[in-house]
Formats: C-alpha cells, structure tokens, sequence
C-alpha cells in the first residue's frame, strides 16, 4: 500500500511540474516574461570575499623566492610561478597561490586554503577582518555598542 502511495504521489508532482511549466511557456508567450525577474538586486561578491582579498597580502613572485622554499607551481592551475606573476601569500601556513586562482578561489566565499583547508585570514588578522566586516555590515551603532 505504501508503494502504492509513493508512486501516486510522484506521478501527481510530475503532472504539477508539468503544469507549472506549461503556465511559465505561456505567460512568457503572451509577454509576462518579467513576472518571473526578481527585484531583489544580490551584491556579485559577498562582502567577505572583497575584504578578504583586500586583507591578504599580493606580492611579486621575484620579491618572495628567498621567504618561500621550495614551492615552484601553483596548487589550483599546476602553472610554475614565474618573476613577475602576482601572487596571495597565505602568511599563516606559507602556502602560495597565483593572485588571481586564490581570488576565484575565494569568490564562491571559500574563507580556507585550497591545501590544507585551515582559515585563509591568518589569526593575527583576524580581529581587523572582523572589524571591517562589522563597519561594512552597516550597523556600526550595533558593533560599537556591544564591542
């Protein structure tokens, strides 16, 4: 019996489904087609994510060589680090990345190493990434009073 029920209640969503797209083709038809567009606007990068690469340090590869041993490509493309390729120092556990692999890294708000999967903010940052997140967040009077 309760299979029974299962395969009812599948093919009920399916015929609804089916539906609901039938209405969308012919709404879109007759020039509804912004019925369905949102109005909420969403920021294209979390706030985070920009202050996060505003955080971490970018630095030449050519200045680093001495810092860094023994690290000759970039864990995200596999492409040997060259002169003047730019790159994000994760100065909490010396991994190195490409600036922009790590920046599209953390564009889908990943806040760890690629690597070793520990916070990408080093602990001695942390509290001025939480005070910029706080300012930007827009309630100031908030973070202020109860800091």
């Amino acid at each position: 019996m309760e299979l029974v029920m299962a395969n009812v209640f599948l093919q009920v969503l399916s015929v609804l489904g089916f539906i609901m797209r039938l209405i969308t083709i012919l709404l879109c038809y007759m020039g509804f087609q912004d019925f369905f567009e949102s109005n909420i606007t969403r920021p294209k990068r979390a706030v985070s994510v920009v202050l996060m690469r505003e955080i971490l340090p970018v630095v030449k590869f050519s200045e680093m060589e001495m810092a860094v041993e023994a690290v000759e490509s970039c864990a995200v493309c596999l492409y040997e680090f060259e002169g003047e390729d730019e790159i994000r120092w994760l100065t909490n556990y010396r991994h190195i990345f490409h600036k922009r692999c790590l920046d599209h890294w953390m564009g889908y708000d990943m806040r760890m190493c690629t690597l070793c999967r520990t916070p990408s903010i080093p602990h001695h940052m942390q509290a001025a990434f939480n005070d910029k997140l706080w300012a930007a967040s827009g309630i100031p009077d908030f973070y202020y009073y109860h800091h």
